[in-house]
């Protein structure tokens, strides 16, 4: 049984990876907030990746990093410090994450790294300077480390489109706003965590052996077609 660990794996999407995953991997959660399912192969750390110390582990096959952001504003209302913060919580907390594991994960069964990007780092989008600009930086780090560690672990960045989680519920808070996000996608809809941990399942296993600097669009079609 590979043992996998899912920084920020409580809520979300990270939660619904661990879901999928728990059946037939250890899980090892890293979390500020315990999770609120139980299972016999889970283990629960309470940690703010920002602020603590990462807690000791001595085995590792993959590792996920889902901590993220949604602040979305003018550029003229963004300040210096929220650009840092969203940097801090999206390429730094998760640049920490994999120095602080990436001997354990390269003594692991053919490890994996997944991380999280945004189709707003490849669509340009009114208001997403800060985290576009953040997740650019965590698909250049997939790039960079990929080619750097080709010969002993895999990483790839999933990129999804507004998904139903708590952190885009004010992006999807009444009925007219969730029709409006559903007609701008060629395939009205948008996506729901378990999609999204369809795909993380997929490139920590495997079947994904080849790929590795990857980045994923889950974009119902938003960053690929004009319809």
């Amino acid at each position: 049984m590979k043992t996998i660990i899912i920084v920020g794996g409580s809520k979300g999407i990270g939660k619904a990876i661990a879901q999928k995953l728990l059946p037939t991997h250890h899980i090892i959660n890293i979390s500020r907030t315990e999770p609120e399912y139980t299972h016999d192969n889970l283990t629960h750390h309470t940690c703010d990746i920002l602020e603590d110390d990462l807690p000791e582990l001595d085995k590792a096959d993959g590792l996920v990093y889902c901590p993220g952001s949604i602040n979305l504003k003018p550029i003229s209302r963004l300040s210096l410090d929220e650009f840092r913060a969203d940097f801090e919580i999206n390429v730094l907390g998760a640049v920490k994450s994999i120095q602080k594991y990436l001997d354990i994960l390269k003594k692991g069964d053919k490890p994996s790294i997944v991380l999280f990007s945004t189709v707003a780092a490849k669509l340009g989008m009114p208001f997403h300077a800060s985290v576009a600009a953040s997740k650019s930086g965590v698909e250049g780090l997939v790039k960079s480390l990929g080619a750097e560690m080709a010969t002993t672990l895999r990483i790839n960045a999933i990129a999804p489109t507004v998904t139903d989680t708590d952190l885009a519920s004010k992006l999807l808070r009444n009925e007219k706003m969730i029709e409006n996000i559903t007609e701008r996608h060629p395939l009205k809809k948008f996506l729901k965590p378990e999609e999204v941990a369809d795909m993380a399942e997929f490139l920590l296993s495997e079947k994904a052996a080849s790929i590795s600097g990857q980045v994923f669009e889950l974009d119902c079609g938003i960053v690929t077609f004009k319809i």
